[in-house]
């Protein structure tokens, strides 16, 4: 398996030429984002964390272990273990860029995410 090169950016952070394939995470459209400024290769909406987790975590810090946990229980079924394999195949062409409009992306839905990209199948 080659080694995957993901990083994790704010999509309020202007497009860069080293981003590679960008790609939106978020479930929701970002605020005051337009689709052209946005420069996105993909909009994965199907890897973004359940309403149900998102509300439940609310971006408590104390809850992100819990959180991490319970997230990638929800990315191994479904529509998301399958949107999963395709950000995977998009890694293994080069740089994947995940966004997130979150501001705490340390302990965001995509700094997770782009763990679970870059470990052996």
């Amino acid at each position: 398996m080659p080694d995957r090169d993901v990083q994790v950016r704010r999509i309020y952070d202007d497009p860069r030429s080293d981003d590679g394939d960008r790609v939106l995470v978020d479930r929701v459209w970002p605020r005051g984002m337009t689709k052209e400024s946005a420069g996105l290769d993909e909009w994965a909406k199907a890897v973004a964390p359940s309403t149900d987790l998102r509300k439940w975590y609310g971006h408590d810090p104390d809850k992100f272990a819990e959180f991490r946990r319970r997230y990638r229980r929800e990315l191994t079924s479904g529509d998301a273990a399958d949107a999963v394999g395709r950000l995977r195949a998009r890694a293994d062409g080069g740089r994947l860029t995940l966004l997130t409009a979150t501001k705490d992306v340390e302990r965001s839905h995509a700094q997770v995410l782009a763990e679970l990209l870059t470990e052996d199948e």
